[in-house]
């Protein structure tokens, strides 16, 4: 006779197996919700290598944190359970040599005359004709309707020099295709802007310093009085109220700078006076950062996140830049030719050993710290300069010293917003990471 067994009950508290059972299902729960998600909003366009990273311990993960490559940005935090590192790789020629650029100086009003390389006769265009492939993965073109899609209802801040203002002028470009914005800046001080997406309530402002820190010009041009451990409270004091701040600076570090500490001169760099300690560049580099990041620990107000970009190098060749120095290469440079060294490499590795000292205390807070690592990208483009094509703007008649600092628009500067979107999209999987390594960190600090 075919024998019936008994139902095994499965109440809470009867049998083992309910909680085995739970686990089973549980389990098999989450792992078709990461599936799903990737797959169901194409806004994330998340790989599927993600699902198998973020499945791995917190122990694994860190097992593999250190690599050999300077530039493992992505491998040196959390973020190391993500596929591949954006900061590795090299520039590849575009697959249709003849697209037409993102937008033109013709389509594109935010160019200053500057950075206008077409307006002005470049001759040549084939630095318009690559694209950065990071090793092991690809990554997507910046899509505007994406990027202002996740910025709905939210508020972006630029912190630093005239290079962010380079990258800002970009992203307006960018997203033109979708959206011009609104000026709604407070006054007419071109050094602090707010625009308006009005279709998708987005305001992005521009908030200018040259240092991090407080400082201003001394009574000698072109030498300038840093005050180390000091807020710019130009722009830390307009922070709050912003979801996403990136910081930024390094050109303006080359200039003689004398450093100021607890209200007296303690040193400088290149300032070459017997009664003052040269302490060098890095000094004032790493302390101010220190600074300008404990301002944003230390904000009661600010409670977005934070991203680092890194040093973008300049490119002068046959002479300083106030010596006849230029850049007159047509094509990127290979990473195997030409690796960072030097001035540029020690301030990359200062700003980095500070962020990473910013994003250990941050975690403990709950604040967050981000790294948009674009200094070997931007090293392998001594093209993407605007050399003698740029111009001043109309009316002003001085002359312009050959342009290996900023960068063409549009040009190679444009793959920043590329970094940016792809990590914006990605922030749900890191914070949920940092979240549950959190978890379980205090679970081994309670045993």
């Amino acid at each position: 006779m075919l024998q019936v067994q008994a139902p095994t009950d499965l109440r809470p508290g009867k049998n083992g197996q309910y909680r085995t059972l739970m686990a089973i299902l549980g389990g098999a729960l989450a792992l078709l919700i990461l599936i799903t998600i990737p797959l169901t909003f194409p806004l994330l366009n998340y790989s599927l290598l993600l699902l198998k990273a973020s499945l791995e311990s917190p122990t694994s993960a860190a097992s593999s944190a250190f690599r050999p490559q300077i530039f493992a940005s992505g491998n040196l935090s959390i973020f190391s359970a993500l596929p591949c590192d954006l900061a590795v790789g090299e520039w590849i020629p575009n697959s249709n040599p003849n697209a037409a650029p993102p937008y033109t100086n013709d389509t594109c009003w935010a160019i200053h005359e500057h950075l206008n390389c077409l307006k002005y006769g470049r001759p040549d265009h084939g630095f318009l004709q690559w694209r950065w492939r990071p090793d092991g993965c690809e990554l997507p073109a910046f899509n505007p309707a994406q990027f202002l899609e996740l910025m709905r209802h939210k508020a972006f801040a630029f912190v630093g020099d005239n290079i962010a203002r380079n990258h800002v002028q970009s992203l307006i470009c960018l997203l033109s295709k979708v959206e011009y914005p609104i000026d709604v800046s407070p006054s007419r001080d071109e050094h602090f802007k707010k625009w308006k997406y009005m279709s998708y309530n987005f305001t992005m402002a521009f908030l200018w310093t040259t240092h991090l820190v407080k400082s201003q010009e001394s009574s000698t041009k072109g030498v300038f009085d840093l005050y180390l451990d000091e807020f710019d409270e130009a722009w830390t004091s307009q922070i709050p109220g912003f979801d996403y701040v990136m910081i930024s600076s390094g050109q303006w570090f080359l200039h003689p700078l004398y450093f100021h500490e607890n209200g007296r001169v303690i040193g400088c760099h290149d300032c070459f006076l017997d009664n003052v300690t040269e302490l060098g560049i890095y000094h004032g580099y790493r302390k101010a950062f220190r600074t300008a990041f404990k301002a944003i620990l230390t904000s009661e107000s600010f409670k977005g996140i934070t991203y680092l970009r890194t040093f973008a190098p300049a490119h002068f060749e046959n002479g300083l830049w106030n010596q006849g120095g230029n850049c007159l290469r047509t094509e990127p440079l290979k990473s195997k030719d030409s690796a960072l060294e030097g001035m540029n490499l020690e301030l990359y590795m200062t700003q980095m050993e500070e962020f990473r000292r910013a994003e250990r205390e941050g975690r403990k807070k709950g604040i967050k710290f981000r790294l948009l690592d674009t200094t070997q990208p931007m090293w392998l483009r001594p093209d993407g300069h605007p050399s003698q094509y740029g111009h001043w703007p109309q009316g002003n008649d001085s002359s312009l010293l050959n342009d290996c600092v900023h960068w063409c628009l549009p040009g190679p500067i444009d793959i920043w917003s590329d970094f940016l979107l792809h990590m914006v999209k990605l922030e749900g999987i890191r914070s949920a990471q940092e979240r549950a390594l959190l978890a379980h960190q205090t679970e081994l600090n309670q045993r």
